[in-house]
C-alpha cells in the first residue's frame, strides 16, 4: 500500500543571527510556526533494498533530492534490508523560505521509520535530520518551536492558531548570497523566550532582500495595507496573519495576478503524525 503523507510548510515569525561559529555556521534565533498547508510525500516499501524516486521536481536529479537523501541516510543508519519508492507532489513554492524540501525530507524520515519498522526514537531521527539540513529537525520534532543554534535546538511552543496569507512574489533569492552579504547583521542580542512578545523583533534578512529584489519590496508594501507583513526565512515568501479564514481569503482574492499565494491555518502539531498513525493501524 502506498502511504501519502503531508509535509507541512513553516513560517519564521522572526529571524535573528546572534553570532558566527568557529565552523563558519551562523547561530540563529527564530520561531518556527507550522502550517496546515503541505506538500505530499508518497512512500511504498520495497523488499529488494532499492531506493527509487518515483515523482519529484524534474530539474532536481534524484541523487540530489532531499527525499532520496533522507531515505538513504535512514537506511544507512539502521542497516535495514528494505528499500522504498519515494515521491513528492509539490504544492509549496521552491526556495520560498517555507521549508518545502526540508519538510519533505522530514516526512520521508518519519514515514519510513514506521514503514520499515525501524523504531528509532525522536532523538535518533533528529540526529539524522541535522545532517540533511538546518530546517529538517523542526519538521521531525513536529511542533511549532523556539529554535536556536543552527536551528536544531528546539523548545516546543503553543502559538495562537490564527490564519495566514502566504504570498510568493515569483522571484528567487539566493540563501548563500545573503549569508555572505557584508551588510548582514550578525550580532543581534540574544533573546529569552519570554521577550518574544515585547521586544523589537525582525527578520534580519528582510531589509537586504527588499533592496536586492524590488518585487519582494512591492509585495510587502502591498500586503502591509491589510495586516503586518513579514518575510519568512531568507525569502522570497512573505506572510501576514488574520483572525479568520474569510479575512485572509478576501485579501488573497484581491492579490495581483502576477503573484501566487495561499491561505493556511497555523498549527502547533504536524499533521504527519496522525497520518502515519492511521496508516500504521490499517
Amino acid at each position: 500500500m502506498i502511504w501519502t503523507l503531508p509535509a507541512p510548510a513553516k513560517l519564521n515569525l522572526f529571524l535573528h543571527i546572534t553570532g558566527v561559529r568557529d565552523d563558519g555556521y551562523h547561530n540563529l534565533q527564530t520561531i518556527f510556526q507550522l502550517l496546515d498547508y503541505s506538500d505530499e510525500v508518497t512512500l511504498l516499501r520495497r523488499d529488494d533494498g532499492v531506493i527509487r524516486r518515483t515523482e519529484g521536481l524534474a530539474e532536481v536529479e534524484p541523487s540530489d533530492d532531499l527525499i532520496v537523501k533522507a531515505a538513504q541516510a535512514l537506511k544507512n543508519y539502521t542497516g535495514t534490508t528494505y528499500g522504498a519508492d519515494v515521491g513528492v507532489v509539490k504544492r509549496l513554492p521552491v526556495g520560498g523560505g517555507i521549508g518545502g524540501g526540508s519538510s519533505d525530507a522530514a516526512t520521508t524520515l518519519l514515514g519510513l521509520n514506521a514503514l520499515w519498522e525501524c523504531h528509532l526514537s525522536t532523538d535518533e531521527l533528529l540526529g539524522i535530520a541535522v545532517t540533511l539540513g538546518a530546517d529538517v529537525p523542526v519538521f521531525v520534532a513536529g511542533h511549532s518551536a523556539w529554535a536556536e543554534g543552527i536551528g536544531e535546538q528546539l523548545t516546543p511552543m503553543d502559538l495562537p492558531e490564527i490564519w495566514f496569507l502566504v504570498l510568493h512574489p515569483g522571484v528567487f533569492v539566493s540563501t548563500a548570497k545573503l549569508f555572505s552579504s557584508e551588510v548582514l547583521t550578525r550580532n543581534k542580542s540574544i533573546l529569552k523566550m519570554r521577550d518574544f512578545t515585547d521586544t523589537d523583533i525582525e527578520n534580519i534578512f528582510e531589509v537586504i532582500v527588499r533592496e536586492q529584489h524590488p518585487e519582494v519590496d512591492l509585495s510587502l508594501s502591498w500586503l502591509n495595507q491589510f495586516s503586518t507583513a513579514r518575510m519568512t526565512g531568507t525569502g522570497s515568501c512573505i506572510f501576514a496573519g488574520f483572525d479568520s479564514f474569510e479575512e485572509a481569503e478576501k485579501v488573497l482574492k484581491d492579490m495581483p495576478s502576477k503573484w501566487k499565494g495561499f491561505v493556511a491555518k497555523a498549527v502547533n502539531t504536524s499533521p504527519v503524525f496522525e497520518a502515519i498513525n492511521q496508516y500504521s493501524k490499517s
